[in-house]
């Protein structure tokens, strides 16, 4: 079987300080057809880390420029269908963007909990409830998206990285597919970029030395390429659902390999 991408990226994420702050547990990895994960550094400068602003910034260039990429990114992409009936929102997943990014202006230069403590945004406008949890968290038992200030919470990346899939989507257009929200088929043209979990996947692999943020980048690129050349990606790609879990799954999204 003829692999789908050309290369493959795995970001462990931070919602750590501003947008614009160097983040030691910021981390990029990527994988080719011919070379395994390895770690990209950041552009020169007199920072030592990532910046969450220069990852999708980098990003967009790379989808814009380069092949066929898949990117797994390790925050939620959308929230529980509790939120959406909460405040009354469209089941439209680009509208949900532009909803959140109003109140939790996140890739502004501010920290998340800025808007958590009422300093900026209107996030007390855009709450939820740490017992809400999406279909795909309950399936691997993931912590919800709002569960804040708890050991493996993905809860301040997730408020942290939902603009900047904004920013990508606008600045990358018809370059990127985000999956399943445009569709659950991957067209065969578009760059992919999707929502992982890495203790799916991290153990399954020697550290060889990495942190635990170097680890969960590397393995969310290794287990990608690794699943493109064995077939299993478009297993992936095709959760087993019922019709009315598919529906929900396409506004509260899916993570890339629960299947």
């Amino acid at each position: 079987m003829n692999p789908a991408f050309e290369r493959y990226v795995g970001l462990d994420y931070s919602g750590a300080e501003t947008p614009k702050s160097s983040l030691k547990g910021l981390r990029v990895y990527e994988a080719d057809r011919s070379t395994s994960s390895h770690e990209v550094m950041p552009p020169p400068s007199p920072r030592k880390y990532w910046t969450r602003k220069e990852v999708a910034e980098w990003l967009v260039e790379n989808l814009s420029e380069g092949p066929l990429t898949l990117i797994g990114i390790d925050h939620g992409f959308s929230f529980p269908m509790q939120y959406f009936e909460q405040y009354g929102l469209p089941l439209d997943w680009p509208a949900f963007l532009d909803d959140f990014q109003r109140h939790w202006p996140t890739d502004e230069d501010i920290h998340v909990d800025f808007v958590r403590d009422g300093l900026s945004g209107k996030g007390k406008a855009r709450s939820g409830n740490s017992r809400w949890r999406r279909l795909t968290e309950q399936r691997v038992r993931a912590k919800s998206v709002f569960h804040f200030d708890v050991q493996g919470s993905v809860a301040k990346s997730t408020h942290a990285g939902i603009p900047w899939l904004r920013y990508i989507r606008q600045h990358a257009k018809a370059q990127v597919h985000f999956w399943p929200f445009d569709g659950w088929s991957v067209p065969p043209t578009c760059s992919v970029i999707a929502e992982v979990y890495p203790a799916l996947w991290s153990r399954t692999f020697p550290n060889a030395g990495r942190t635990p943020d170097q680890q969960d980048a590397y393995a969310i690129a290794e287990r990608m390429r690794r699943a493109d050349y064995d077939g299993s990606l478009e297993k992936f790609f095709c959760p087993v659902l019922e019709p009315h879990e598919r529906r929900t799954a396409e506004i509260e999204g899916w993570i890339l390999g629960v299947v």
